[in-house]
């Protein structure tokens, strides 16, 4: 959801992510629930890395611990915030941790689509020494701070809407929270906020009447789209806010020529790449890092995690495909679960109920019903009978089958790791192998048939 633009000369970002979220009724700090598969802190520190800053702080509070183990990366600075009493506390606790000169951009660790393109003309505008506010005019703009103006137009202040009198309340530009400024004018005039407020804490916002005293130019820029200002603070919002991160992808994917049954069911969780006449079914989720090649077609209902589909590959409704590997003009499905490890070459067919872990399997080869393959090697050509699996585990330890070229496997086999099955062989249905089979003669394992003709089935007693 975020673009990379060219570097700008940005010193610090601080990321403002030490709020409660009483509202989320949960355990887990805010900014640890997911949209579209990452947390709400990922997208924020996502669209601070492309902007390209020589540090980012973030500071943190609830869940504090949990919330830093959760981004180990070395690039980020964290800041603790405790106890958590206002935006301008937040970031007077953040101070040591900025670079002395240049430029610091503010975000907010709960607001997440916050689109880079919104964000530059910000910096550009304190890069020239002057305050930068984002703000917006809200149709119902409650439950925002108001920007107040004098009567020449210039921002004077920011009332929040629980300090506001009533004629102040009817103001429709709004501040979002984001801004940009010297990071010289925070270190003159964070010192100076002080607490007189309905809430008793101190607001970052209260820098802004410092700015005008001082004469410092003040500007208002405006997001390309409303949601990118949305913030989350309950549930109802978090999942408003999905569908439009939802919505938006389908748009791109449709803009690059990817056909979407319905645009309105499909869920993205991280990054899905398309090329060239790829056709998605209703209710698929991607997850991950997903590639599907050229004219690959997706049926209703998959889940595809973390997978490289090769093209001409068609996955039928309803199958799992996960860090897996599919090659081209495959068929799989419906019902197919291709598990870690699993690498498909071209034309392979996977049909209903077939599980497939940590193996390969070569060009041409069918399992099409009912069927495991676990911790194998399977070659060219091959074709697994119904209801057969490999027996890969033996209480402690896996062991791996290996199935070479040409081999047919009748329906209903177990074969007991390790064992290989060599070339041509074909091994009858019903049978238990155990041992190595030579090639292209036929194996058998089967217990003699018995037939009993007296033998009669049991039956109920009368009561």
């Amino acid at each position: 959801m975020t673009t990379h633009p060219p570097s700008l000369a940005i010193e610090n970002i601080v990321i403002l992510a030490a709020g409660k979220g009483t509202r989320m009724f949960s355990r887990h700090p805010k900014v640890l629930h997911p949209l579209a598969g990452q947390p709400l802190l990922a997208h924020v520190i996502g669209a601070a890395r492309a902007l390209r800053p020589r540090r980012i702080i973030v500071v943190h509070g609830h869940g504090g611990d949990a919330v830093a183990a959760a981004f180990p990366a070395a690039d980020l600075h964290w800041v603790r915030q405790e106890p958590q009493q206002g935006t301008g506390h937040a970031m007077l606790t953040a101070l040591p941790a900025l670079t002395k000169q240049g430029v610091t951009l503010i975000l907010y660790g709960d607001v997440p689509l916050i689109a880079c393109d919104t964000l530059r003309p910000l910096a550009r505008h304190a890069q020239e020494g002057g305050l930068a506010l984002l703000t917006a005019h809200l149709t119902d703009p409650a439950g925002y701070g108001r920007i107040v103006r004098d009567t020449g137009g210039g921002v004077q202040s920011i009332i929040e809407e629980k300090d506001a009198t009533p004629e102040q309340r009817q103001i429709h530009e709004i501040n979002t929270g984001f801004m940009a400024l010297p990071t010289r004018h925070l270190a003159d005039w964070l010192p100076r906020l002080d607490t007189r407020n309905t809430q008793g804490e101190y607001y970052l916002t209260d820098i802004v009447p410092l700015a005008a005293a001082q004469r410092i130019a003040i500007t208002t820029h405006h997001p390309q789209r409303e949601w990118e200002i949305h913030g989350v603070n309950n549930k109802q919002q978090l999942a408003e806010l999905e569908r439009v991160f939802q919505r938006e992808s389908a748009r791109e994917l449709l803009a690059q020529g990817v056909t979407l049954a319905d645009p309105a069911r499909i869920d993205i969780r991280g990054r899905l790449t398309c090329a060239q006449d790829v056709s998605i079914d209703v209710n698929c989720i991607f997850e991950g890092e997903v590639a599907l090649g050229e004219n690959v077609t997706i049926g209703a209902h998959c889940v595809i995690r973390n997978a490289t589909i090769g093209k001409d590959t068609v996955i039928e409704a309803f199958s799992l495909i996960e860090q897996a590997m599919v090659g081209d003009s495959c068929r799989i499905g419906p019902f197919a679960r291709l598990r870690p490890g699993a690498r498909l070459a071209a034309t392979v067919h996977v049909g209903n109920f077939v599980e497939i872990k940590n193996s390969n399997i070569g060009d041409n080869s069918k399992i099409n019903h009912l069927s495991y393959i676990g911790d194998s090697d399977l070659g060219k050509n091959i074709n697994v009978g119904a209801g057969s699996i490999t027996c890969n585990y033996d209480g402690a330890n896996k062991h791996r089958t290996t199935i070479e070229d040409n081999v047919f496997i009748g329906s209903d086999t177990q074969l007991v790791a390790p064992v290989t099955v060599k070339k041509g062989a074909t091994v009858g249905a019903g049978s238990t192998i155990t041992r190595d089979v030579p090639a292209d003669g036929l194996t058998l394992s089967r217990s003699k048939q018995v037939s009993v003709p007296s033998w009669r089935r049991p039956v109920k007693k009368s009561q």
